[in-house]
């Protein structure tokens, strides 16, 4: 009598069930990379009256197709904005005495910079051609200025930095009654140097 091979069937009833449970396991533990970008709100979409500033309050950084940054138009290297930046914001240069003084500005005072923080706007030029990657370096160069600035005003008012406190109050350990606290101190540092980035879409006349 011949003898034959026999294989073992494999019974597939619960592949299905197999491949579904592995589908789970890569969707949970499986990281996803996420889009990075920058923080903005949209201008609204209403119509906001026109705010007219003066020419010294305002200062122009532009990016041509070139990637090529000037500044007040001058050339200027990266490496430089952020302190050319910080001169600006912290000049102070309404004179002792007339409304609209800083008293914690420690900038040069000059007559063709800024007047006080609050009226100080940095406006923000660039091209269709401009590559994302400048403009995010300059933007980064921008808002370094702004935070060295509440940096230093913390540091003064609460003994530790603005950083720092931004930290603490987004951390998930910090209490409600912290956070709270944190807000008021936060708020207060933004008021000194407020943070007014301004691109072409944005209503305002320089004068």
């Amino acid at each position: 009598m011949p003898i034959h091979n026999q294989v073992p069937e494999v019974n597939a009833g619960s592949m299905a069930d197999i491949a579904f449970l592995l589908l789970i396991f890569f969707l949970v533990t499986t990281t996803l990379e996420t889009d990075e970008g920058l923080q903005r709100l949209l201008p609204p979409q209403e119509n906001v009256p026109e705010i007219e500033v003066h020419e010294r309050n305002v200062f122009r950084v532009q990016l041509n197709d070139k990637d090529q940054l000037l500044v007040e138009g001058e050339v200027l290297e990266l490496d430089d904005l952020k302190q050319k930046a910080k001169a600006f914001l912290d000049n102070g240069g309404t004179s002792k005495g007339n409304p609209g003084h800083c008293v914690y500005c420690k900038g040069n005072r000059a007559a063709d910079l800024s007047d006080n923080p609050d009226k100080a706007i940095i406006y923000l030029e660039h091209t269709r051609i401009t590559s994302y990657g400048a403009y995010v370096a300059v933007q980064n160069e921008l808002v370094a200025a702004y935070n060295e600035l509440r940096n230093r005003e913390s540091l003064l008012a609460y003994g530790e930095n603005y950083a720092a406190m931004e930290t603490r109050f987004y951390d998930e350990k910090t209490t409600l009654v912290e956070k709270e606290v944190l807000k008021k101190k936060i708020k207060q540092i933004r008021t000194l140097f407020p943070q007014k980035i301004l691109e072409p879409n944005a209503n305002t006349t320089a004068l």
